[in-house]
């Protein structure tokens, strides 16, 4: 494997770094102090992010992307996964590739929109009943004539408050299998201001300070047959068929947020004086900082590999959680390590440790909890013997 960048990847790399520092650096202080992400912000630095070809850049040419190769995606997701989660995601939107699995006429109305910065879209699975267990989701869309009418409600979705339409996953049935009854799942758009779709207020999170998360409630909600994602009852094969690079997309931005910390630890420990020397000089800061660039190194070859096996066809699900799974669980390692090294300062709001430290904590829950991912990895490796 070639370990060395090529000119146009070095180029990404280096224009994305520079618009993350200069364009969103210098707003992480207010978004963390208030909480809040100002949509006239958001469209001050979308322009921008456009302007630079960095909006909607997980997206193919043909479709007004920019046509990124996976390996070169998730390097550009490591850039920007230094900032603050709500600047990076809203401000330089990367839509769900699912909108690719649309009809000709879906993708006028919701892909191409996205793509060139009018809508938002955001994706609804999560139940208060059913997180990880999405074959035990309640929510439910029936047949009524050549309508279909959606019930029940969604949980902890990303970003619902600002976004124009929703992909939402409800169980349109049941088939029998020899290890017992299991849903169908049917994908369905659904359009802010359709009656019966209600967005509401969510959770307060510890973790990313502006991006929010809202309940989605469905009473009645009918649709016609054209809102349909894909096909009736196949909900899952198409967000098996487009989502599954998102666990890398995660591993990326941790990442990214793990070099940063690293870099403020190192810093720290050459410049802090103690006792009468830098502190870098003592073991016990040298040891930690050799330890968080040994595991950010091992997470990254992960990452990059998996990466690299997807461009080529061969990745394998136990590689994409694999890579999750040690990048998640670094950077928690590196956010907390850095802390440490930098004793009381940093937990102030001063630098960005304790942020990346709380927002470390999610990384490990959604797309999959750490637990999830060791399941398909143990999985696969007893699979392989008849286990």
């Amino acid at each position: 494997m070639n370990f060395s960048l090529t000119n146009e990847q070095r180029l990404i790399v280096e224009t994305t770094r520079a618009f993350v520092e200069n364009e969103l650096y210098p707003h992480e202080a207010e978004v963390e102090r208030t909480g809040h992400l100002r949509m006239d912000l958001v469209k001050e630095l979308q322009a921008k992010a456009i302007a630079a070809g960095l909006y909607a850049a997980n997206m193919p040419e043909d479709v007004g992307g920019a046509g990124l190769d996976t390996l070169t995606w998730l390097l550009y997701e490591k850039e920007l996964g230094r900032a603050n989660y709500a600047l990076h995601w809203t401000c330089v939107a990367r839509p769900s590739n699912i909108l690719l699995a649309g009809t000709d006429e879906q993708k006028e109305r919701y892909l191409f929109p996205c793509i060139r910065g009018e809508k938002w879209d955001c994706l609804a699975m999560t139940e208060p009943g059913a997180g990880s267990d999405l074959r035990g989701m309640k929510a439910s869309a029936k047949q009524d004539g050549g309508d279909w009418v959606l019930n029940g409600t969604k949980h902890f979705i990303s970003h619902a408050d600002i976004a124009d339409f929703a992909i939402v996953f409800m169980a349109t049935g049941e088939e029998e299998t020899p290890r017992g009854p299991k849903k169908l799942i049917t994908a369905f758009f659904v359009d802010k201001g359709t009656p019966g779709f209600t967005v509401r207020d969510g959770y307060r999170n510890v973790s990313h300070r502006g991006y929010t998360n809202s309940v989605l409630e469905f009473d009645d909600c009918r649709l016609p047959a054209s809102q349909v994602l894909g096909k009736v009852h196949k909900g899952f094969e198409v967000a098996n068929s487009w989502l599954g690079a998102t666990r890398l997309q995660v591993a990326a931005t941790c990442i990214g947020r793990a070099e940063r910390a690293l870099g403020h630890a190192v810093d720290w420990a050459a410049n802090r004086e103690q006792f009468g020397q830098k502190i870098g000089k003592f073991q016990g800061v040298s040891f930690k900082l050799a330890d968080m660039a040994t595991e950010l190194k091992a997470a990254d070859l992960m990452l990059m590999e998996a990466g690299w096996k997807y461009d080529s066809g061969t990745v394998t699900d136990m590689d994409m959680a694999m890579a999750k799974l040690k990048a998640t669980e670094m950077l928690a390692f590196v956010a907390d390590e850095a802390i440490q090294i930098h004793g009381g300062m940093g937990l102030m709001d001063e630098l960005p440790l304790e942020r990346i430290w709380r927002d470390a904590r999610v990384e490990r829950i959604w797309e999959g909890t750490s637990e999830i991912q060791r399941h398909i990895i143990s999985r696969a490796l007893l699979r392989a013997v008849g286990g």
